[in-house]
């Protein structure tokens, strides 16, 4: 008998992170609308973004992932992802930002062997987030050294019951902030009763009660302080605007199918609306873009880091404001009503743009511009 001898195919390449970020963000559109209720959660979509190892890959290659959002090259695909996601559905978005959030954060300011347990943590499937925002008091730190039980709150908690390892700020008796990796099991201690919000409310957003929670020291994250360090803790913000962008993108792609669909692609009032909302998207997306560049590059100034990308934060929730204007002007009731697209996507949009004091960010940039004798056109080189 004659041996037949298989000729090995080359392995083909594994698909571009951006190709699993365009693939995930079209399934998450499809189901966005069955999520469009109180209490849901984007179960599918997290276990795809855990099957493609999508939760891993902020991490650096020496740990196993794949250096997104890591070097000028890393920037831009995280760029391309959170906005991709966020076009598909901005809980979504929302939730991997604050995964990758949270993992930068232990990345820049927790020892080595927390790196790696949190490294390990991401390759096990264990969806991180942020959680910053306290109940009627701070949440409190017991024993600031050792560890302790905490106490308190943290409310507005984006994928409460679903985050399992929650980055959390916690006060010290001395007043200073501590932040404090929490491990938690799925569900615990978490209420969704809180969130009724406009839009986002696929988020899983709610209470979690830490009353009692036992914190070692393995879980202090960093030095006291750390969290409010600049440029990290302003700089950061670009991810946002990125994940905004998306949702902005998506309500422009359905402004224009709706403009098609309706017979009044001719209609000059509707291709001015068209146009101008092309712009305030192409506005968005160049922000985005230069932020990103700006806010991860290590040599940058610190302050001109912050002040930029607290004008590039502005500039999409204006963008977006704008793209919200046209549509509705452009369908008019209908776009009010379910189950038209528009209706739901404005609403996630409206809420998601609503970012923390936005008048602050204002402020402390045009302080920047106004110290800085630079000419204008060298102000952010």
């Amino acid at each position: 008998m004659t041996a037949v001898l298989q000729k090995r195919q080359p392995a083909s390449p594994p698909p571009s992170i951006e190709a699993i970020a365009q693939r995930l963000s079209m399934q998450a559109a499809r189901r966005a609308e069955d999520l469009d209720d109180d209490e849901t959660f984007p179960a599918e979509d997290i276990a795809g973004l855990v099957a493609s190892g999508m939760m891993a890959a902020p991490l650096p290659e020496a740990l196993g992932g794949r250096d997104l959002g890591i070097g000028r090259v890393g920037v831009q695909q995280l760029a391309t992802v959170l906005s991709l996601l966020g076009r598909g559905n901005l809980s979504v978005g929302q939730l991997y930002e604050g995964h990758v959030r949270a993992l930068k954060l232990v990345l820049a300011y927790g020892a080595k062997v927390q790196r790696e347990s949190a490294a390990a943590d991401a390759h096990a499937g264990h969806l991180f987030g942020l959680w910053t925002v306290d109940g009627r008091e701070p949440l409190r730190l017991g024993n600031p050294t050792t560890g302790g039980k905490l106490v308190g709150a943290k409310i507005q908690a984006a994928g409460a019951g679903y985050v399992t390892r929650p980055l959390i700020t916690a006060q010290r008796s001395d007043g200073r902030t501590q932040l404090v990796l929490a491990k938690l099991p799925l569900g615990a201690r978490a209420s969704l009763a809180s969130w009724r919000a406009h839009g986002m409310r696929a988020s899983a957003s709610g209470t979690v009660d830490f009353t009692g929670f036992e914190v070692d020291r393995a879980a202090l994250i960093g030095e006291p302080g750390a969290f409010g360090r600049e440029p990290l803790f302003s700089a950061s913000a670009w991810r946002v605007a990125a994940v905004q962008l998306g949702g902005i993108e998506a309500l422009f792609d359905a402004l224009r199918l709706d403009i098609r669909q309706s017979g009044s692609r001719d209609n000059p009032l509707q291709l001015a609306r068209a146009g101008e909302a092309a712009i305030a998207v192409e506005t968005a997306r160049l922000w985005v873009q230069r932020a990103a560049l700006m806010a991860e590059n290590p040599e940058g100034e610190a302050e001109a880091k912050v002040a930029y990308v607290q004008l590039a934060r502005l500039a999409v929730e204006r963008a977006g404001a704008d793209v919200i204007a046209r549509a509705h002007h452009a369908i008019g009731l209908p776009g009010f009503m379910r189950p038209h697209a528009v209706e739901r996507l404005t609403r996630d949009l409206e809420t998601y743009l609503r970012q923390p004091d936005p008048d602050g960010a204002l402020t402390r940039a045009g302080a920047h511009v106004v110290a800085k004798d630079t000419p204008g056109a060298a102000l952010w080189r």
